[in-house]
């Protein structure tokens, strides 16, 4: 690393919100509120899905790493977030900042990629219903997994290594709430057309390739559902993807909102608020929307109340 880069002494900056106190306390409350919704609901679904039997199967197991993931996605962020709210301090040190930087690429990819599998496996539940068990077996899920969190791993160490080797001349305040890649971007003091360039290669690999491979999935999906005869299979077939379409269309809408506009067509607040929502808002958003219409999680998850509430008994502790 250049050896203008002093920060790893001084750690950085992070402004947030702090031209805005009143926000600050506004934005406390609400950031606890959705963390705690975001792990109850996160984690009543991955138990549910693992305690029930019959949600022992592809779509579920990849709704598991999808909670798992929105789990460990907030997690990264929110807890230093909230000292920053909280305090007068607005600091994160070198370390913790570069550890919030990688992960916070990584698992943004991989939330990218899994939406895709995910549309893939319910193209293969509908289009291809005879066959489904044999082509989503276990092995292949597991396979498909794994090779998601490599790619993203991979796709983060090299971004973000390019983007630490940019000498920075002591620039250590970053106009963000988090160590997000293009803050840091910002704050180098040469030419970052090469990192821009290959953040934006990357950006379609990762990003809109992901995108145009659901659309064409959910194309044939919608095909085959107008084909259906049965209106009971329609329904089905609607509430089943209806609710990974809706969180598609948060996570993406706002990503290439985000991404792919013009350089001052938003405020720096405005890109803030973007980025609290898809981060700390949509991972909360999204156990409600695969329980409002999904029966079997809705029968899983009151097993798994009537399990509770039978344990705290036994206990001696009465709900």
């Amino acid at each position: 690393m250049d050896q203008s880069n002093d920060t790893s002494l001084h750690g950085f900056i992070l402004l947030g919100f702090s031209d805005h106190p009143t926000l600050e306390i506004v934005l406390s409350g609400v950031v606890t509120i959705f963390y705690l919704i975001t792990l109850v609901g996160n984690t009543a679904i991955i138990l549910a899905s693992l305690l029930d039997s019959q949600l022992h199967t592809p779509m579920y197991f990849f709704l598991r790493n999808l909670s798992f993931l929105d789990l460990c996605f907030t997690t990264s962020i929110v807890p230093q977030m909230l000292v920053n709210l909280w305090g007068p301090e607005k600091t994160i040190s070198y370390v913790g900042c570069i550890v919030q930087l990688y992960i916070y690429m990584w698992l943004g990819s991989i939330e990218c990629l899994l939406l895709a599998v995910m549309s893939y496996d319910r193209f293969t539940a509908i289009c291809k219903p005879l066959h489904y068990l044999v082509i989503m077996n276990s092995h292949l899920c597991h396979k498909v997994v794994i090779m998601v969190w490599s790619i993203s791993l991979a796709n983060s160490v090299l971004l973000c290594t390019l983007t630490l080797n940019l000498p920075r001349c002591g620039n250590n305040v970053l106009d963000h709430f988090l160590c997000e890649l293009p803050a840091m971007v910002k704050i180098a003091c040469v030419d970052t057309t090469t990192v821009e360039m290959s953040v934006f290669a990357l950006g379609i690999v990762i990003v809109l390739t992901p995108l145009i491979l659901i659309l064409i999935s959910y194309g044939y999906i919608a095909n085959a559902v107008l084909r259906m005869k049965s209106k009971a299979g329609q329904r089905k077939a609607m509430n089943t993807c209806g609710s990974h379409l809706t969180v598609v269309a948060i996570f993406y809408g706002t990503i290439i909102y985000m991404y792919l506009r013009p350089g001052n067509s938003a405020s720096k607040d405005q890109g803030k608020f973007l980025t609290l929502f898809y981060t700390i808002i949509t991972p909360s958003l999204n156990p409600l929307i695969y329980t409002l219409r999904n029966k079997d999680m809705k029968n899983a998850l009151e097993k798994l109340v009537c399990v509770e509430k039978s344990a705290a008994n036994l206990m001696g502790f009465p709900l």
